[in-house]
C-alpha cells in the first residue's frame, strides 16, 4: 500500500505543475502515474531514497519498459525530489543523482509536398459546410505547423487577416504570432463566411457538429483521414517543408514554438536522411 502522505504531496505537487509552471495536462498525468508507481513501492518519505529510486527504475528496465518510459520516471522523480525538499519532505534532493536514460531520436514519419499538397483537398467531410471546416484546419495546420492543442484554442480575435497571422497560446501559456499563406487565408475565408451556420460559440474559430468549440479528437479524425498520417505527423512535415525551402532553423523553432533549438534540430536529420535518399536514387555514381 502506498503511504497517504506520499499520495497527497503527489497531488500537491500535481497542482504546482499545473498552477506555477503550467506544464501540460498530458506532462502531469504521466508525472503523477509515474510518482503513483514509487508511492506504492516506498513507504514513506524516509525509505525515499537514491537507492529505493535506482531500484525502482530497475525494476522498469527489467519488465521491458521502453527508453523513453525511464526518461520521464527519471524526470518525473528528480521534479518531485527538488520539489519536496523545498516543501519540507526531504532533507536533501535524492534525485539529483539519477541519471536520465538516453532516448533514441527516432526520424518523424514525413509527408513528402505531392502528399501534403494532395492531403490539403482531401478532407473526407459529409457535407459541403463541414468541408470548408476542415479544409481550414488542413491549411492552417500544414501552413503554420501549430499543434492541435494550439489549433482548437483559437478565438476569432486572434485572427489579423489584413496581416496574414495569427495568434497561437502554445505550451507554458507562451503567445507567439505565426504568419500564413495565401492557400490557407483563402481557405480560412471561406469557412468564415459560412461558419455562423454552424456556431453557437461566439468566439471559437473552429467548432464541432453542435456548435461548440471543437474538440481535439474531431481534429485529429479530420487530418487522419485527408492525409493518412497524425497531425503531429503533419506538423514534422510543415516544419520538414520549411527547412527544405530555406528557412533558418531559429525561425522554424520560432514558428513553432519550440522552447529549445535542439527540439527543432531534429528536422535537420529529417532532410539530410532525405537528401541522401534522393542522391542515392538519382545518382549515377551513389
Amino acid at each position: 500500500m502506498s503511504n497517504t502522505q506520499m499520495v497527497e504531496a503527489i497531488e500537491d505537487f500535481a497542482e504546482h505543475q499545473r498552477l506555477v509552471l503550467g506544464r501540460s495536462e498530458a506532462t502531469i498525468k504521466g508525472y503523477k502515474s509515474d510518482l503513483l508507481d514509487l508511492a506504492n513501492k516506498t513507504e514513506s518519505f524516509k525509505t525515499f531514497t537514491l537507492a529505493r529510486l535506482r531500484s525502482w527504475l530497475a525494476a522498469a528496465v527489467s519488465e521491458g519498459k521502453a527508453r523513453s518510459t525511464l526518461a520521464r520516471r527519471t524526470a518525473a522523480a528528480k521534479a518531485f525530489s527538488k520539489w519536496a525538499v523545498k516543501q519540507g519532505y526531504l532533507d536533501t534532493d535524492e534525485a539529483a543523482k539519477l541519471s536520465t536514460p538516453k532516448v533514441p531520436k527516432h526520424l518523424p514519419k514525413v509527408l513528402n509536398e505531392k502528399e501534403a499538397s494532395t492531403a490539403m483537398e482531401n478532407a473526407k467531410s459529409p457535407d459541403e459546410l463541414h468541408f470548408l471546416r476542415d479544409s481550414a484546419m488542413l491549411e492552417l495546420l500544414y501552413a503554420t505547423g501549430m499543434r492541435v492543442s494550439e489549433l482548437t484554442g483559437i478565438d476569432l480575435g486572434d485572427i489579423d487577416s489584413t496581416r496574414n497571422t495569427i495568434r497561437v497560446l502554445g505550451k507554458g501559456n507562451k503567445e507567439r504570432i505565426v504568419p500564413f499563406g495565401d492557400a490557407a487565408n483563402t481557405a480560412l475565408s471561406k469557412w468564415l463566411a459560412r461558419r455562423a451556420e454552424m456556431a453557437k460559440d461566439t468566439n471559437a474559430l473552429f467548432v464541432g457538429t453542435r456548435g461548440g468549440r471543437i474538440d481535439q479528437r474531431q481534429v485529429r479524425r479530420v487530418v487522419e483521414a485527408a492525409s493518412q498520417v497524425s497531425p503531429h505527423a503533419l506538423r514534422h512535415s510543415a516544419a520538414t517543408h520549411m527547412l527544405e525551402g530555406g528557412a533558418d532553423l531559429r525561425v522554424v523553432q520560432e514558428l513553432l514554438g519550440h522552447s529549445s533549438l535542439q527540439t527543432t534540430q531534429v528536422y535537420t536529420h529529417v532532410t539530410s536522411e532525405r537528401l541522401k535518399k534522393v542522391f542515392n536514387q538519382a545518382h549515377p555514381r551513389a
